[in-house]
């Protein structure tokens, strides 16, 4: 009991701040009876304690059941907890969309040796720290263009860094609004509700600004990071003009409070991107579970439930005692129903169940215990898994009989078929042998074993492949216990590889030993170089004449290819922009 209340805590205390409202409730419940009570109008007020003794004896009870169930629901709406469970672990797949300024401003030298290569090293660092969640990274002059579209491998959106420069985009300019606009679309078709845009420039002006609050209304948040100093540099324009570029701390401050965002100025250290929150994801709404299982603690408030149904019954006037009797008879036959769900689940859901039980206590190595589940199932799939069970505990005759129901319920069912020849194979080299006891009984259900799968009907079976193989490995399913539209898409199945015995095992080894010593002393004295060159000459000698005609036109195909990201960025760049002009965007 001690340790029961040292671990008693409420998940959601902030909650128990409504029982205050307990005396306020007990005073409007006395105000509501005097204005209802019509006595008051027939009788004199020193009359009435005599009068109507019981009938406020009444009422005060209420009052007390009234107080007892509300502090009843707020205990429950609090979550109280005295134990921890088995929880899926989530992770943060909160996306991010990087819009970079790459106009001619870019290259000011404000930022020694250039604002773009400054933003560059940021950007590198930024996505070889940032902790999960997708990235995206947008370019942006006269117009904005995707550069990498949301992915999670943040390596994808580097290997054009290199690549970023003014010279890539179709016309010159800093259109911030039409960045935020695209990122923001960018977000939207990924089907994100939640999102960051890290705006990565020296300024925003009115249009930016408006920008910034329409995606804030969509639900991304808008940060921006500011390049260059309040000094500025000069810069030359794309069309030879001289311009200076100077930073505009204000407006990009007002960009970020308007798009609900932070707004910091680049800084050589990683301070500024912790300062923005961009290396931890820390949406809440934007998760996914990873796969992996943790221990968090589990609200238990649904147990104050039942008592506060009960409490509710009395605002009955009549048929409450009734009520409340078969409520109490219900309740005290839940624990044995709800222990195998029977009061609750279909038939099917029961026996898919029960399914499960059997392939966890056949997992676990408990096969008696997957014996009992799989018996008595209906289906061939239980009968199969029932066999497996037997065969596992060195029961060969019933596991026979269990494969020939499987069989007959399902004519032609392969693993079945393999299975009952293993184990008959199995059966007669124990008959072979005098029935020795329990050595040949525990050599028998060694060669039977193998390894569980819950679901040999979708594809993962694990039937003895040949004949020649004197050992089974048989593997329960739950396939069998889902409603009948389930298994109708689900009837394609793959063997397994057949079980590793001893015997086997190790002739299987020493073959391999001896195959990888032969490889050896035939590539020994000889370079691995001339050894791979041989092996090509030996394939191009091997080669028809119109394989090797295609194999050289590729090659040469490949050599053509230039390596540049930067063109390749360029040049989509351009047709985007001339469908744009086309379609008048």
């Amino acid at each position: 009991m001690s340790a029961w209340l040292a671990s008693l805590h409420f998940l959601r205390p902030h909650a128990l701040w409504l029982l205050l409202l307990l005396p306020l409730i007990a005073w409007g419940w006395q105000l509501r009876r005097r204005r209802s009570n019509v006595w008051r109008q027939a009788v004199d007020p020193h009359l009435l304690p005599h009068l109507l003794a019981t009938t406020v004896r009444a009422g005060w009870r209420g009052l007390a059941l009234l107080l007892a169930g509300y502090v009843l629901a707020v205990l429950a709406l609090a979550g109280p907890s005295w134990r921890q469970g088995d929880q899926p672990l989530w992770e943060q797949r909160a996306p991010l969309v990087i819009a970079l300024d790459l106009s001619s401003a870019s290259q000011a030298a404000d930022l020694p040796p250039s604002r773009l290569l400054q933003a560059r090293g940021k950007l590198a660092t930024l996505l070889r720290q940032r902790q999960g969640g997708q990235v995206a990274l947008v370019a942006f002059a006269g117009d904005a263009f995707t550069v990498a579209p949301l992915t999670e491998d943040a390596g994808n959106v580097a290997l054009f860094l290199d690549a970023l420069a003014p010279d890539i985009m179709p016309t010159d300019g800093q259109r911030v609004d039409r960045a935020i606009a695209w990122s923001a679309r960018l977000l939207k078709q990924a089907g994100f509700r939640e999102g960051e845009i890290l705006l990565m420039g020296d300024h925003a002006d009115a249009a930016a600004l408006e920008a910034a609050s329409q995606a804030a209304k969509q639900g991304y948040r808008v940060s921006a990071l500011g390049l260059g100093s309040a000094a500025g540099a000069a810069y030359r324009a794309r069309e030879g003009s001289l311009g200076r570029a100077r930073l505009d701390a204000a407006s990009l401050g007002k960009l970020a409070a308007r798009g609900g965002g932070r707004f910091q100025t680049l800084s050589r250290d990683e301070g500024d991107l912790e300062a923005l929150g961009v290396l931890m994801p820390g949406s809440l709404d934007a998760r996914e579970a990873s796969g992996g299982r943790g221990r968090d603690w589990l609200d238990e408030g649904y147990w104050l439930l039942p008592p506060l149904m009960l409490l509710a019954l009395f605002a009955f006037r009549r048929g409450a005692a009734l009520v409340l009797l078969g409520s109490c008879s219900l309740l005290w036959a839940m624990p044995s129903q709800a222990a195998d769900g029977s009061w609750w689940r279909r038939a099917d859901q029961q026996q898919h169940a029960r399914m499960e039980q059997g392939v966890q206590a056949y997992r676990s190595g408990d096969f008696a215990a997957a014996e009992q589940a799989f018996a008595g199932q209906d289906g061939a799939e239980a009968q199969y898994n029932l066999g497996n069970a037997l065969a596992k505990q060195g029961k060969y005759d019933e596991a026979i009989e269990a494969y020939d129901r499987a069989l007959r319920q399902q004519p032609g069912m392969t693993d079945a078929l393999a299975n009952r020849g293993v184990v008959e194979r199995a059966r007669q080299r124990q008959q072979g042998q005098g029935h020795s006891g329990k050595d040949s009984s525990d050599r028998g259900a060694g060669n039977a074993g193998g390894s569980p799968n819950a679901s040999r009907a979708a594809g993962n079976a694990s039937p003895a492949s040949s004949s020649s193989t004197p050992d089974a490995q048989p593997s329960p399913s739950s396939s069998q216990a889902r409603p009948a539209s389930s298994q109708s898409q689900a009837q394609s199945r793959k063997a397994e590889p057949p079980p590793n015995a001893a015997a086997d095992a190790k002739t299987q080894q020493a073959a391999d030993a001896a195959q990888r010593e032969r490889m050896r002393q035939a590539l020994a004295g000889q370079p691995r170089g001339q050894a791979d060159q041989k092996a090509k000459g030996q394939a191009a000698a091997d080669e028809t004449p119109e394989q090797r005609e295609r194999r050289q036109a590729l090659q040469a195909w490949l050599k053509r290819v230039p390596d540049d990201p930067g063109g390749l960025l360029k040049a989509k760049f351009q047709l985007e922009h001339e469908r744009r002009t086309r379609e008048g965007q």
